[in-house]
């Protein structure tokens, strides 16, 4: 990388930093551009020169993965299903960890005036990231031969924001969403796997539903 894109890459990573600094103590998306810039020491036209808006900076936030990256490197190396369960698992441990935040994150990014949502959230990284875990699982033989990878990549996308959606407007807990998705991504999977790897699919499927039967008999108890 060279010294000016390591200087650009710098001030990305100062406003990234910034606006989670500044959303956290306000729990509000609507800060200005101003405000951003000003806590990251850059002049006011380079938030909108390198995102273009306070949304794409929101949406960077949610996709800031370097930490992720770390974690899913540092697992012991199993089978391509289930790494792909795997990375479920840690990237909604971020908002287990810190829900209203990501609640407040998602709550903007979820917003019904954006007709480009998806390709919002569907940043190049992610997408490669989540195409090389599919490829690996149909490289492995779980998957069926004939299969695309893109199409399988949008639904589980679809079964990811769904969960989201339920979890910002109330639906379901925080504690529930690994058991939303994960299900959601059994399902999906299962229909897409080879006969060698349907039966390990299943049992997670399973495994899933009990967990989700186990969340709503509590729920029921509770009210």
């Amino acid at each position: 990388m060279s010294r000016r894109e390591d200087a650009k890459a710098e001030r990305r990573r100062r406003i990234i930093a910034a606006a989670r600094d500044l959303i956290k103590e306000t729990g509000d998306t609507g800060l200005s551009m101003r405000a951003i810039a000003a806590r990251a020491g850059v002049s006011l036209t380079t938030p909108y020169n390198l995102f273009g808006s306070k949304r794409a900076i929101v949406i960077a936030l949610l996709e800031d993965v370097r930490e992720f990256h770390e974690r899913f490197s540092q697992l012991h190396r199993v089978g391509a299903t289930d790494r792909i369960f795997q990375a479920v698992s840690i990237s909604l441990a971020y908002l287990a960890e810190d829900p209203e935040f990501y609640r407040t994150l998602w709550t903007e990014a979820l917003r019904f005036d954006s007709k480009e949502l998806r390709g919002e959230l569907q940043t190049p990284q992610r997408y490669g990231f989540w195409w090389a875990l599919l490829n690996e699982a149909k490289s492995e033989g779980a998957l069926l031969a004939e299969l695309e990878i893109d199409p399988l990549l949008r639904a589980l996308d679809s079964v990811y924001v769904a969960a989201m959606l339920a979890w910002v407007l109330g639906g379901i807990e925080v504690q529930e969403l690994e058991a939303h998705v994960g299900y959601g991504y059994a399902v999906t999977l299962r229909g897409a796997a080879s006969d060698a790897a349907a039966g390990k699919l299943e049992r997670r499927l399973v495994s899933y539903q009990k967990e989700l039967l186990r969340h709503r008999a509590n729920a029921v108890a509770a009210a």
